[in-house]
């Protein structure tokens, strides 16, 4: 026993480590989110973002040491949205029906994603790079992190609200929507894909593949315009 603490801190700066680590978290939040009936509450990311956190907090592994082990992942982010290209082409005779209410939607989505987490926080005192990493909380992980950057603030504090975000709309889509009696899959998916990114996604499609092919396209367009308006919208505020 007197030579594991040596062992841990060897083993530790292994990258293999913390990607296995990472797989194992989500394998085991994912077999809660089965055990519960794949209740919405128990949101396979948000499972094993406590573990590892758990996990990370125990050893006293820095974030930097644990995520150029788990980086892989990061990495995969980029292929794993351009495969949504899958079932989004699958489901284009829908999309051309409905690119006007897309259009209104998502010009909406976006301005209040940014617009209400900006005045929420102004009013609340913050101000300067924290208020700028809020801006861009509802896009997907790697185009948050660029805005965010452009804007001047806190990359690594715009992923933790990105990351907090998805996992509360993946975890409130579903019971909200169904208590609004909207049931056309495709605006269901849409505002999800809008407010919630890849994590309301990889919900919506374990919902309805329907619903999950308009929350990419949510997710893409809601990416681009908030590149855009981004900077303007923060400058009101600033």
């Amino acid at each position: 026993m007197t030579e594991f603490p040596e062992i841990w801190s060897y083993l530790r700066e292994g990258p293999l480590l913390w990607l296995t680590a990472t797989l194992v978290a989500y394998l085991l939040g994912d077999a809660a989110y089965r055990a519960s009936g794949q209740n919405p509450v128990v949101n396979p990311v948000l499972v094993a973002m406590l573990v590892l956190a758990g996990v990370l907090w125990a050893t006293a592994t820095p974030y930097a040491t644990y995520f150029e082990g788990a980086q892989f992942v990061h990495f995969m982010l980029g292929p794993a949205t351009v495969a949504l290209a899958g079932p989004l082409y699958a489901n284009l005779h829908h999309m051309r029906r409905a690119l006007l209410p897309m259009a209104g939607a998502l010009i909406v989505g976006s301005v209040t994603a940014v617009a209400s987490a900006l005045w929420i926080a102004s009013a609340l005192g913050v101000e300067g790079a924290t208020l700028a990493s809020l801006a861009p909380k509802s896009t997907t992980a790697p185009v948050a992190i660029g805005i965010a950057e452009q804007l001047g603030g806190l990359p690594t504090l715009t992923a933790a609200l990105v990351i907090l975000t998805g996992i509360i709309g993946a975890v409130v889509v579903t019971p909200l929507m169904n208590a609004l009696r909207i049931t056309d899959w495709r605006a269901r998916g849409f505002a999800v894909g809008t407010a919630a990114h890849g994590i309301g996604t990889a919900r919506a499609f374990q919902v309805n593949e329907t619903a999950g092919a308009f929350a990419g396209i949510g997710m893409g367009l809601n990416a681009l315009l908030t590149a855009l308006i981004a900077p303007y919208v923060l400058g009101l505020f600033q």
